[in-house]
């Protein structure tokens, strides 16, 4: 059995457990959609729609929004314009699964959509055992940031009571004053010294010259 139906501005020709794509549809993952515009079935015999078969639809499944393969539109003007675009394009697709075939559907409440949704996906996050795990994994979550937390800081405050940091601090602040002390009396001794040679270099000779 298959069915001939139009969505898109396009016709398909489906079976039963077909997956096809076809032009994007205003609906989310999962939602189970009617298609009302079927224009040919062939079952045991073979029926065309004038245009379309009253009270046939074609039932399915959206698995995914996806978007089709890139195509590249190149234009260029010759002959002193020298000006050239390229542009970069993806078609909007839905994934589709068939369902159902059915000839004898009641009508629907507004029969000229092309398509309608009969079923919607049920949201994850409704589920309660799902939201109890959620809860409890962000619980854990929790503690095991502040855990972490707690431990760096009591290990920052425990160098504080010590004092492990004073004792090298004095070291060093003796060291540089003996090292100070040791270059003034160094330089205390140059003067001194430099303060002789000048003494004796001023003092008069003791001989006299004869008349």
């Amino acid at each position: 059995m298959f069915a001939v139906f139009k969505t898109g501005g396009k016709q398909y020709k489906v079976t039963l457990g077909d997956v096809l794509l076809i032009e994007k549809l205003s609906a989310n993952e999962g939602d189970k959609i009617r298609f009302n515009e079927v224009l040919a079935l062939s079952d045991k015999a073979q029926t065309i729609g004038t245009p379309t078969i009253s009270g046939a639809c074609v039932e399915g499944e959206i698995l995914a929004q996806t978007k089709g393969k890139k195509t590249i539109n190149f234009v260029k003007r010759r002959r002193k314009h020298s000006s050239q675009r390229k542009k970069g394009h993806r078609q909007n697709l839905t994934l589709l699964k068939v369902l159902q075939i059915k000839s004898d559907q009641k009508t629907s409440p507004n029969p000229s959509a092309s398509f309608e949704v009969i079923g919607k996906s049920i949201a994850k996050d409704s589920n309660p055992k799902l939201m109890k795990t959620k809860i409890k994994t962000s619980v854990s979550e929790q503690k095991s940031k502040t855990e972490p937390v707690t431990k760096k800081s009591a290990e920052k405050k425990a160098p504080k009571q010590t004092d492990t940091k004073s004792t090298p601090t004095t070291k060093s602040k003796d060291a540089g004053s003996s090292k100070k002390q040791a270059k003034n009396t160094v330089v205390e001794k140059k003067k001194s010294s430099s303060t002789k040679k000048k003494s004796a270099n001023t003092r008069p000779s003791g001989n006299k010259t004869k008349s």
